[in-house]
């Protein structure tokens, strides 16, 4: 689990202007330091190149590198687009997370500001002769990054924005919250069963001033805040949930009448979208919304849907088996507690939704039966009971959805050999 202020800088590190500023500030020292390195270079060979030389590359890339830039620009608009319109719109902040785009409109844009803070310096004077052979030799240096990135983009464009390319960031951004969630239930606390009855009576409920959906949550705070008072802390509420102002985010034990309680809403980071990071559910929520307009009558791609229902059970069978197989570790922050994640909101997220648009398609119910039969077949207890759960619950819908008596009778072969399915071991 990571902490708040890394979070927060992981974040921040997402920004696409964070990067381009970087990479234009750089431009900018290194057509400055150009200038120190006059006394370092020949001067026969400062003899060779001239300033017209130098003027005109710089020229070239302040006019070229622009165009380039608001190319690309409107380049990474139309794949965001493209992902809301043909997947969801929650799966675009994953394609504005890009590192690639980002480093190539850094890239293109820092090179501008290179070539035109050369041009200033060159028009004032700043360089001599040697002067202009160092920055002859960087702007080569940078010609060449630009080719580079030019080769990277052209592969990178092929995929940005294509279908594929957005489930398969879904899922990679799930299974990261997945596997840093599975064997950490309590996100380093201790567990909190069932917050309806294992919250002492006396404990003092805290609220939010805010409205939004809970994006992080520091238990390390919560856990400083808790040393500092010798109390304990019941969180209320999990990272997805919405919360505002009359919920109760957590519960105070032992804690003074008069305790600061800033510190303790500050562990809690609300936001207007909700976040992938520590938010399993978010990551399977998305990818049922892929399948469930994959599903629809304007796109009526089954296909996708079906991708879809393998990832999920991909991104489930690995929650399972590290579950089963993860000693409980010592909790890092006792004086904590916090529910855990349950499994059965995991496959209510994923499965009822592509069951409910896929009701009337009796390949999406063949391919759901089968996926759950995979899960049924697994050693975890939870994972077996949900399972068969689903199961029979997309057997009702085929029930009442689909025509054929044959079809029907496909998919019941097919449920009755899921309780069949014998459980293995990874």
């Amino acid at each position: 689990m990571i902490s708040k202020w890394r979070w927060l800088l992981l974040q921040l590190s997402r920004k696409l202007w964070i990067r381009v500023s970087f990479f234009c500030l750089l431009a900018i020292a290194t057509a400055l330091v150009s200038a120190l390195l006059d006394p370092l270079v020949p001067e026969r060979l400062a003899e060779r190149i001239g300033a017209s030389a130098v003027g005109d590359i710089l020229n070239f890339l302040a006019s070229s590198m622009l165009a380039v830039t608001t190319f690309s620009l409107s380049v990474m608009v139309s794949a965001y687009s493209a992902a809301a319109t043909n997947g969801t719109p929650r799966a675009t902040a994953l394609l504005m997370q890009d590192t690639t785009s980002q480093n190539v409109l850094a890239t293109f844009l820092g090179t501008f500001v290179y070539a035109l803070v050369g041009i200033i310096a060159m028009n004032a004077g700043v360089y001599g002769n040697s002067g202009l052979v160092a920055v002859y030799g960087v702007t080569v240096a940078v010609i060449a990054l630009i080719v580079f990135t030019l080769f990277r983009w052209i592969e990178h464009l092929s995929s940005l924005g294509r279908i594929s390319d957005t489930t398969t960031r879904v899922e990679r951004a799930t299974y990261t919250a997945i596997h840093n969630r599975v064997g950490n239930m309590a996100m380093g606390g201790r567990i909190l069963n069932d917050p309806a009855s294992d919250i002492p009576d006396d404990a003092r409920p805290v609220y939010t001033e805010l409205i939004g959906y809970l994006r992080h949550l520091a238990a390390d705070h919560l856990s400083a805040a808790a040393e500092s008072a010798k109390g304990e802390i019941y969180v209320a509420v999990l990272p997805g949930q919405f919360v505002h102002p009359a919920m109760p985010i957590a519960y105070l034990k032992g804690f003074p009448e008069d305790h600061d309680l800033k510190p303790i809403r500050k562990a809690f980071e609300i936001g207007r979208d909700r976040s992938f990071d520590q938010d399993p559910r978010f990551g399977l929520v998305v990818l049922s919304e892929i399948a469930s307009k994959a599903l629809s009558s304007a796109v009526n791609d089954s296909g996708t849907a079906k991708d879809i229902l393998a990832r999920a059970i991909r991104l489930l069978l690995v929650w399972g088996q590290k579950e089963v197989s993860a000693e409980a570790p010592e909790p890092r922050f006792p004086r904590v507690w916090i529910p855990p994640l349950l499994i059965a909101d995991l496959f209510n997220d994923m499965f009822i939704p592509i069951a409910r648009d896929g009701a009337s398609h009796v390949d999406i119910h063949i391919a759901l039966q089968n996926g759950l039969g995979a899960l049924y077949a697994s050693d975890h207890p939870d994972l077996r009971s949900e399972a068969k759960r689903h199961s029979e619950l997309a057997m009702e819908r085929a029930r009442k959805s689909l025509q054929l008596t044959d079809e029907i009778e496909r998919v019941e072969r097919l449920a009755a050999n899921l309780r069949e399915t014998r459980a293995y071991r990874s």
